[in-house]
């Protein structure tokens, strides 16, 4: 079929990204594997009501299961529901042999012994970290990002988990939303790939082996839009947006095979996700035909009697599973009463029937059936722990995910033999902030240090702090108290800036700045960070700028007043080494943004791929979609990244091919080192039934090249990159003008049309 006679029917099938598929619901068997499905049919005739109500019961660690049992209070409550069977899953409970001691009683004290499964947020690592996943995708490594997922995995297993609630595939405008550091960013084609490549990593090819764990798609769906960049809040868009920006990462993800989705906090059209019906039971498990199982986010049930949806845990219960909610994660909402809302005939047993069928695949697809204790092996954890393969994986990922964003006079890469270095900024000496948000299992002072890693490559320098970042305790719960008022230590930093030939800062926010419930109104450096560099920079004015941050950071004076700036976000466990690498030019960096930077933070929310609007542009006048102090543009744009080699694009063809758009473009490297570049196909659709955005990311090939060294790069456009979603969810394609532009990032392309 060619492109004509499918505009002609004016649909294609919605299948093309995984919707219109029926559901399997009616066919009672979630695995491919046949034998799987008859066993999970007969343990479940086997089971009685509170049994299969347990196996939708998620609890937290509670105690610690190789000492004493709890003799009173909620732990004794929570201890005697795991005896009786009545838990089916706990996270946060981690080391074999702690795993082995909580899966034992499960297995060998429960009636039918259903081994539990184990979760954790395995987010960029586990022990040995990766970059904050938002620096992940900076590389656009689609195989470094799956490597990287693979290690985590692997460390994870060793562990006794054998389930991690990631990738968080949300898309999110909105750099004051701490959470944008734990996803890829802002653009789905892109947020999609990088989802499938984290699942495919998690998962391997055989879900059963032990270095491979279950995945997680989060969060059904919506939470990345919360109003105001603030955790936790009101989502509120149209269905535009939802069906092409916010819907097809998970799609993508369903694609993948995930095993598992997380429903999120907020509401929908005024329903909390957790007891949205039409999310979850009739999209999801419905239309699209997920054979998974969906797991609440941390207390999201309960949470839906704040949102004035329900009336008490109860009706929350009710709401939740009637939904396809399929497991509570600690709200206690399932344990407590739906057992008795299915004797009241508020809930049909059949649903619950469905919810422990789907949790029970999943459990027999990671083989816990056959072996319960197979991730709970000590010695296996002690070798695998930090491996040394590890690290160099990680440390991969790290020089891949360093973005260059300015580079006045070819300030970078540093001379090694540069005499009187400065090395200013309390960041430059921390081992903890650079392991960055979502680590919840790895372990403090791990991370190479800038001046670590400066040592390990022979670097001489002279460091002084300049001033801290946060002051008091920080931790996963303990907010950050930043550093608003002491400069005690600026004279040092100034006069050690003022006798220096070049000066590093690293400056930028604390690892536990951005994260789960750490929204910001104020995106620039934080603290008084801001004042350091411009004392320092009236006494020299040669400065190499390495950000460490877990968002886009709105850094309008650095960008016109420094020559030299290193995006380096939180990289992780090898932190310091990347850093030293690409200071000096053993790394060339090749990182592209995957999220837009604001000049202001007021830009926010801010995206390469909005609409046009009706006055776009306004001539001299002020009757025009503008501010009147502030330009449009962002500071630096999606897909931006610059190299300390330069390329040329020339010769763009693009054409007609029957089904396909054939499209192609010349890269040569110009400059005098070997580099990466990362070439990205966008397009338009310039009139069509719902308004376009004026471009979309629908490609991208990341490749290297010696100077001089030119590179022919191909790309096919089908129906299901020129199509979009209607108001409807159906996916369309229409007759017309397309716009077809490659480029170095989402600004810089080139432009060419096609007629379907």
């Amino acid at each position: 079929m060619n492109f004509k006679s499918l505009i002609n029917v004016g649909l294609i099938a919605t299948t093309l990204l995984g919707v219109g598929c029926t559901s399997s619901a009616n066919n009672r068997g979630y695995s491919k594997d046949a034998e799987i499905n008859t066993k999970v049919e007969m343990l479940l005739s086997k089971m009685t009501l509170e049994e299969k109500v347990g196996q939708m019961n998620q609890y937290n660690g509670f105690y610690d299961a190789t000492g004493p049992a709890p003799s009173d209070g909620d732990a004794k409550n929570k201890y005697e529901h795991l005896r009786n069977g009545w838990v089916g899953s706990m996270l946060n409970v981690r080391g074999a042999k702690e795993v082995r001691a909580m899966q034992k009683m499960a297995v060998e004290e429960s009636r039918l012994g259903i081994p539990m499964i184990f979760g954790l947020d395995v987010i960029h690592g586990h022990k040995t970290l990766a970059p904050i996943p938002l620096g992940e995708s900076a590389s656009w490594d689609l195989e470094a990002i799956k490597k990287s997922a693979q290690v985590a995995a692997t460390e994870a297993a060793a562990e006794g988990i054998n389930w991690t609630f990631a990738p968080m595939v949300d898309i999110s405008r909105d750099a004051r939303w701490g959470r944008v550091m734990e996803g890829a960013g802002e653009d789905t084609y892109l947020g999609s790939k990088i989802g499938v490549a984290r699942i495919q990593g998690f998962q391997g090819d055989d879900l059963s082996a032990n270095n491979t764990i279950a995945a997680c798609a989060k969060h059904f769906a919506g939470y990345g839009f919360a109003e105001a960049g603030r955790d936790y809040n009101t989502v509120d868009v149209g269905t535009s947006t939802l069906y092409n920006v916010i819907f097809p990462p998970f799609q993508a993800a369903l694609d993948a095979d995930v095993k598992t989705v997380m429903n999120s906090f907020n509401i929908l059209n005024g329903v909390p996700a957790t007891g949205n019906k039409w999310l979850q039971r009739d999209l999801l498990k419905g239309k699209w035909g997920f054979n998974g199982f969906v797991i609440s986010d941390w207390g999201s049930c309960m949470e839906m009697m704040a949102h004035g949806f329900a009336a008490d845990l109860k009706e929350a219960a009710e709401l939740a599973a009637n939904a396809g909610s399929d497991m509570d994660m600690e709200s206690y909402a399932y344990v407590k009463h739906l057992s008795t809302l299915v004797k009241e005939g508020k809930v049909n047993e059949a649903d619950i029937d469905d919810a422990v069928r789907r949790i029970l695949t999943v459990k027999y697809e990671l083989g816990l059936f056959d072996d319960p204790y197979k991730y709970c092996d000590e010695q296996r954890e002690q070798e695998l722990i930090y491996h040394e393969d590890h690290k160099a994986a990680v440390l991969d990922m790290a020089l891949k995910s360093v973005v260059l964003l300015k580079n006045d006079k070819q300030v970078l890469p540093l001379d090694k033999s540069q005499k009187k270095i400065a090395v200013i900024g309390a960041l430059a000496d921390d081992k903890t902030s650079p392991l960055g948000s979502w680590r919840v299992a790895s372990d403090d002072n791990t991370a190479v240090s800038v001046l670590e890693g400066l040592k390990n490559h022979n670097i001489k320098y002279t460091y002084a702090k300049g001033a801290d970042v946060s002051v008091g305790d920080v931790g996963f719960q303990i907010p950050v108290t930043i550093n608003n008022t002491d400069k005690s230590e600026f004279a040092e930093a100034i006069a050690l800036a003022r006798k220096s030939e070049v000066v590093v800062m690293v400056l930028g926010e604390h690892g536990y700045q951005s994260g789960e419930g750490r929204s910001r109104t104020n995106i620039g450096l934080p603290g008084v960070q801001q004042e350091l560099l411009e004392e320092v920079y009236k006494v020299n004015q040669n400065i190499v700028l390495v950000l460490m941050n877990g968002r886009p950071l709105a850094l309008p004076w650095a960008d016109a007043h420094i020559p030299a700036i290193l995006e380096t976000w939180q990289l992780g466990t090898e932190s310091g080494n990347a850093i030293a690498k690409t200071l000096f030019g053993d790394n060339n960096p090749s990182g592209k943004l995957p999220m837009t930077f604001p000049r202001n933070v007021a830009q926010c929310p801010i995206y390469y791929n909005h609409y046009n609007t009706g006055r776009p542009t306004g001539g001299n006048g002020v009757f025009w979609s503008h501010y009147i102090d502030e330009s449009n543009d962002p500071l630096y744009p999606f897909g931006f990244g610059l190299s300390y080699t330069s390329f040329e694009y020339s010769n763009l063809k693009a054409k007609v091919d029957g089904d396909v758009v054939k499209v192609s473009i010349t890269v040569k490297n110009t400059g005098k080192v070997a580099g990466q570049e990362v070439a990205q196909l966008y397009i338009h659709d310039k009139a069509a039934s719902v308004a376009r955005p004026i471009k979309e990311l629908k490609g991208f090939e990341k490749f290297e090249l010696a100077p001089n060294d030119s590179k022919l790069v191909e790309f096919e456009l089908t129906s299901k990159e020129l199509g979009f979603y209607n108001n409807e969810g159906e996916f369309v394609v229409e007759a017309g003008d397309f716009d077809i532009m490659v480029g170095t990032d989402s600004q810089n392309v080139s432009i060419t049309s096609v007629t379907l």
